[in-house]
This record gives C-alpha cells, structure tokens and sequence, in this order.
C-alpha cells in the first residue's frame, strides 16, 4: 500500500511539474500561429516580427471582452502607424456568434479564427480576455488575464515603450 501511494505521489508530482512547465511566462518566446482572417488570409505571427504585437484571445460570451474592444481600437488608432499591431483570437466554435459580437462591438484591428483551440493551448490561456504583448523580437514582454479599465495606462506606457524610437 505504501509504494501504491508513493507512486501516485510521484505521479501527481509529475503532472503537476509538466502542468506549470507548459505555462507561458513573460520572457519566453511567443509560440507561433497561422490563423485564417474572415477575409480567408492567413495571419502569421512571424509576419509581424519587427512590431509590437497586443495577441488577445477573446469570446463572444465573454462580458470584459465588450469593454476591452473599444480599448484596442484606441490602442491600434493611437500606435498602428508606428509598429503596433493588434491581433484578437477569437475561440468561438460558431464564426456566427463571433460575427454577432463584432456587429454590436466592431474592431478596427486583425480579427482571426481558431475554433479548435490550438493557439489558446499554446499560450496556456485560462481567462477571457487574456492577452499577450509581443516585442519586435517575439519575446512576451506582459500578459494580461481578464480586461480591467485601471491596467490600461500600465499597459498603453508599455505599448508606447515598445513602439518608440530607441
């Protein structure tokens, strides 16, 4: 009995160790992605290497993700123009729902599909909104879980730091 519980020790230690070991953290490279637009393009992450990239996962059931479009939009108006580019994932299993959602709240920026969920898996996503900031060279400089009015200046400061001339 006791090498019975030790083993399921060990197997829970295990999984739980490989668990957190597929998390994504800042300062690990942003795992790649080939998503389809509603346009039928394909949106390369290695496409945009050289900018600033703001990679949000989203829903249409998702309440935040209301509120943090029109963010976004803000964002991509304010630092398109000097190298930030806005990617939202959307997760939806039915594109419908997904272009119901963007009738009532329109974005202004990248728009891609992944209904099987591959790209969320990658980037160890657990809350809707969950976004990424992505250096020009591919690196996670910020993550964000959820959208709270109060982390936008935070995150517009990084943003601009990224977008910046050195």
């Amino acid at each position: 009995m006791k090498t019975l519980r030790s083993s399921l020790f060990a197997l829970v230690c295990a999984a739980f160790v490989s668990a957190n070991a597929a998390a994504l953290d800042v300062g690990e490279p942003a795992p790649s992605f080939a998503l389809p637009t509603t346009a039928g393009d394909t949106v390369r992450l290695e496409q945009l290497r050289g900018k600033a990239v703001y990679v949000d996962f989203w829903a249409s059931w998702c309440g935040p993700c209301r509120r943090s479009f029109p963010w976004m939009n803000e964002m991509q108006r304010r630092y398109g123009s000097q190298g930030l580019a806005i990617v939202a994932v959307n997760v939806d299993k039915k594109r419908d729902d997904a272009a119901r959602f963007l009738g009532e709240v329109p974005a202004e920026f990248t728009v891609v599909y992944d209904p099987p969920g591959a790209t969320p898996a990658a980037y160890a996503v657990k809350a809707m909104p969950s976004s990424f900031l992505i250096d020009a060279r591919g690196t996670v400089v910020a993550i964000e879980r959820g959208f709270r009015e109060e982390s936008g200046a935070a995150l517009e400061q990084r943003i601009r730091a990224l977008v910046s001339p050195r």
